[in-house]
């Protein structure tokens, strides 16, 4: 007999009607947006228009369905991080160490210099006395540490120190190239990130693509100029002693020197050490301000180890001037007045209140490791997103118009309760993208589209079952019961398989494929849950109110 206790139809109508409630606004979507900015704006301290907050009742749930690039319109960037500056950076640094690792032992090794290369990853040093080369290459070669991966400290050497002809050369081994190659990558996407994040932009692509490139989405962004001026400055703050200034920046300059603009005096360039006394790196905070004169700044606060170098060095040096360097310019050559204790300061220059702000984010989230080279980009406007929205909507209806007429021709009273289930599916796939966020792309309409094809299915083979039930003379109520009890497994097998599909797209896939492999996954667990609970709880319903002696089926 068909028993189907009280607290299961509860809790079943009770899912349908959570499913209702949370798909509904996004039949608002443009009402709830603007209400849930507003929100976010009043949460931030900013303000917010009153008709925005007013759009949509706060008492319900304002969960959203994050359109795609594709149906929103925005910004797409494909870059390659220039991985082998990072190895120049740090053989470069590496020059002081050795240098005074081998003035320890001047007496065996003679004089030290360092000698020109052309390949920037390679640090090349002659020293006097050439019979000493090997026994000097030992010295270097105990600065070597383990190399680093992202899980520990490996075995091999991170410094690969050999002799050729009249100098010893030192370049990252192999081992240390390969982690050093991770950790740019990793940095880089956690970077770029972070820069998109502060930007308020909305479910953003950021993802890595083979061994050095970064596929960046951002939808709702203007353009691909805007996003490139969010994420392609590499922002890199550095602080250089000015060894002079000069009006010709073609001079040449020493081995140990270089020559940049100045923003604030155009036509002004400095010559510095090209070693800085501090870096970007050890900045820890950044925030735009007013500096004594009223004019916009940024104030900015570095690490403890990076505080200590930056007050030893203008307790050291009152009276000469230093060079605030960002990108390749000076933004700043103030002479120090004394001593700046607790490793805090302004950057002030020719900026205005935007400028400041975006620098702050810039400096705030960190400097790229890398320079990256932008190999595609494209803006797709939303005219271009409204006109896919459109198209999927177009799809949407038109199958499930086709899908309707068809269950209610074949099977009357039992087509409507299909139907029903239909509609309640349609809003549980949407109700739980909303729930956990989920972007929705072009491909993953057609994943809703194929699940409405799909969702039927089920229903179509317990129908089957019920009608060759019927022919046995069992009574509607014991072919209902059967019905349901012979499908499972064949619906079970049809659906696990497919859902299996969809995880092992989910898993190897990547944008647009994982869009459609999570509406798919979605519509399976929703089309089974309908099919097997929503539907038998309408027809047990149906027949309870009617007990007809046979099936209009």
């Amino acid at each position: 007999m068909l028993q189907i206790p009280m607290w299961k139809r509860i809790l079943i109508w009770g899912v349908c009607a959570l499913a209702l409630l949370f798909a509904t606004p996004n039949l608002f979507y443009d009402r709830v947006e603007r209400h849930n900015d507003a929100v976010a704006a009043l949460a931030a301290g900013q303000p917010a228009a009153p008709e925005d907050m007013e759009g949509w009742p706060g008492f319900l749930p304002s969960f959203l369905v994050n359109l795609g690039l594709d149906l929103r319109g925005g910004a797409h960037l494909l870059a390659e991080v220039r991985v082998s500056d990072v190895y120049a950076d740090r053989i470069d640094s590496m020059w002081p160490a050795v240098r005074d690792r081998l003035r320890d032992d001047r007496d065996i090794v003679g004089a030290v210099r360092r000698m020109p290369s052309d390949d920037p990853g390679k640090l090349r040093v002659r020293i006097a006395n050439t019979d000493a080369l090997e026994q000097a290459a030992s010295f270097v070669r105990e600065l070597a540490q383990p190399t680093q991966t992202i899980g520990g400290f490996g075995g091999a050497s991170d410094l690969d120190v050999r002799v050729d002809g009249e100098d010893i050369v030192v370049t990252l081994s192999e081992a240390e190239r390969a982690a050093t190659d991770e950790r740019t990558m990793r940095l880089s996407l956690e970077i770029i990130r972070r820069r998109v994040d502060e930007a308020g932009t909305r479910e953003p692509t950021i993802q890595r693509q083979g061994a050095d490139r970064i596929l960046i989405q951002v939808p709702g962004i203007g353009s691909a100029e805007e996003l490139k001026a969010l994420i392609g400055t590499t922002a890199r703050l550095t602080f250089h002693p000015v060894i002079r200034s000069t009006s010709d920046g073609d001079e040449t300059v020493g081995p140990r020197e270089v020559i940049y603009p100045s923003i604030d005096d155009p036509g002004i360039y400095y010559v510095l050490e090209r070693t800085p006394v501090v870096s970007g790196e050890q900045l820890v905070d950044a925030s735009p301000g007013m500096d004594q004169n009223n004019r916009p700044a940024v104030n900015f606060r570095f690490n403890a180890a990076g505080g200590r170098a930056f007050g030893l060095y203008t307790a050291e040096n009152i009276g000469n001037p230093f060079a605030i360097v960002l990108d390749g310019e000076v933004i700043s050559a103030p002479v120090i007045q004394s001593h700046i204790p607790g490793g805090s300061g302004i950057i002030t220059g020719r900026f205005t209140v935007e400028e400041t702000s975006q620098l702050a984010v810039l400096l705030r989230s960190g400097a790229l490791p890398a320079e990256m080279d932008f190999l595609e980009e494209r803006t797709v406007g939303p005219e271009l997103g409204q006109d896919s929205i459109d198209a999927g909507k177009i799809a949407a209806i038109v199958a499930m118009i086709a899908v309707l007429v068809f269950m209610l021709a074949s099977y009357g009273i039992f087509g409507i309760i299909a139907n029903i289930a239909l509609l309640l599916n349609l809003s549980m796939i949407f109700a739980l993208l909303s729930l956990i966020g989920a972007t929705l792309t072009l491909p993953g309409i057609a994943g809703i589209v194929l699940t409405i094809g799909m969702a039927v299915d089920a229903t179509v083979l317990i129908f089957e079952r019920i009608r060759e039930e019927m022919r046995t003379a069992k009574g509607p109520a014991r072919a209902i019961e059967l019905g349901y009890e012979k499908a499972l497994s064949a619906i079970l097998d049809a659906n696990i398989t497919t859902f299996i599909t969809a995880l092992i797209l989910f898993a190897m896939g990547s944008g647009p494929v994982r869009g459609f492999a999570v509406t798919l996954g979605l519509g399976i667990i929703t089309s089974v849950f309908t099919a097997l609970f929503v539907t038998r709880l309408m027809i047990v319903a149906y027949y309870e109110r009617r007990r007809p002696k046979t099936l209009a089926i």
